[in-house]
């Protein structure tokens, strides 16, 4: 019997489901960051991460890192947790995780960004863990 990949929805689903999950600290400062599912990253911001393939950006974080706001700052766009559902298949079907694993892997990710976290301190507190 044939299965049907997850929509964008029930990846949304998914991270909202993760997001839950954090801590009360950490989740009072997500308040206002949009969680957006898209199939892939845009051309732009592939060229801009200098990332050939689609296939290898599963998620990513715009926006100002809470450290880094100014209350003076005004009209810019919301912060953003995008995670990117192709990506995230693929990466399924190849490792074997579970996708909720996967999907509440990548919005942790996003979210150390979101309070201005280096891939490189993530890496080491995931080492650490």
């Amino acid at each position: 019997m044939g299965r049907i990949a997850p929509t964008a929805d029930e990846i949304e689903e998914m991270a909202r489901a993760a997001m839950a999950r954090l801590p009360q600290a950490f989740r009072a400062h997500l308040e206002g960051v949009v969680l957006k599912v898209e199939e892939f990253a845009d051309d732009d911001v592939l060229d801009e991460l200098g990332i050939d393939d689609p296939f290898d950006l599963t998620g990513l974080y715009t926006g100002v890192a809470v450290g880094e706001k100014s209350m003076a700052a005004g009209g810019q766009l919301p912060d953003m947790i995008h995670l990117f559902r192709r990506a995230l298949l693929e990466e399924w079907i190849e490792t074997g995780v579970t996708l909720e694993a996967l999907v509440s892997h990548v919005l942790v990710h996003e979210v150390g960004h979101h309070f201005g976290l280096s891939d490189e301190a993530m890496h080491a507190l995931e080492d650490e863990a």
